[in-house]
């Protein structure tokens, strides 16, 4: 076996055993939360030793934010009307939480944010780095920095209560009724400046 040989061996080794303890570690998180998670689960459930995990990630702290590194995934704002801002994202989140049951991370980081500071803190930096920016592509950075806040909070909002939660006069609602329903809350939270949407759609243009 050549060097280059062994390198390209023991480089897919280890991204065997990277890809192996991150999803040890988000159904560990996913079943368990942060606070109940430990490095020497994460391993057993692994089959491997814990050193391997502290070598690979770390520590605790730094493994949850690898094994929940999350793309919102968000549209690009700048091409969808100013009056469908706000059901463009409520449309969205609904699809990212309930299009496809196998994609928990932003969930599992929810229920985890609820009683962990690092999990809330790492919640927080993923809307800011996220929302505000798609929110600045589309009203501009001045708007969207005052707005972004209050609409992740809305949005978190429904995670909490209609998935985590499961607050019956939430789980009750239909998507429609959802979007009908929180929309114009949304709307009325991205309009709240004195300067109107369909004036910053027309200063835009």
């Amino acid at each position: 076996m050549t060097p280059d040989t062994e390198t390209t061996s023991t480089d897919k080794r280890s991204d065997r055993t990277r890809a192996a303890i991150l999803r040890a570690a988000r159904e560990r998180f996913a079943a368990q939360g942060y606070e109940r998670t430990t490095i020497r689960a994460v391993a057993a459930d692994a089959d491997i030793d814990p050193s391997m995990v502290m070598r690979y990630f770390g520590n605790k702290a730094q493994l949850f934010d690898t094994a929940l590194a999350i793309d919102l995934r968000l549209p690009d704002l700048t091409t969808v009307p100013p009056h469908e801002l706000a059901q463009t994202l409520v449309r969205h989140f609904l699809d990212r939480w309930e299009g496809d049951p196998a994609d928990d991370a932003l969930l599992v980081l929810l229920r985890s944010a609820v009683t962990n500071e690092h999990a809330a803190a790492r919640m927080h930096e993923i809307f800011a780095a996220q929302i505000a920016p798609a929110l600045a592509a589309a009203l501009g950075p001045e708007l969207a920095a005052h707005r972004a806040g209050l609409v992740s909070s809305q949005l978190l909002g429904l995670g909490l209560t209609r998935y985590l939660l499961r607050l019956p006069a939430v789980t009750a609602l239909t998507r429609d009724e959802i979007e009908n329903g929180l929309a114009p809350a949304i709307k009325a939270t991205l309009e709240s400046s004195h300067v109107p949407l369909r004036e910053v759609g027309d200063a835009a243009g």
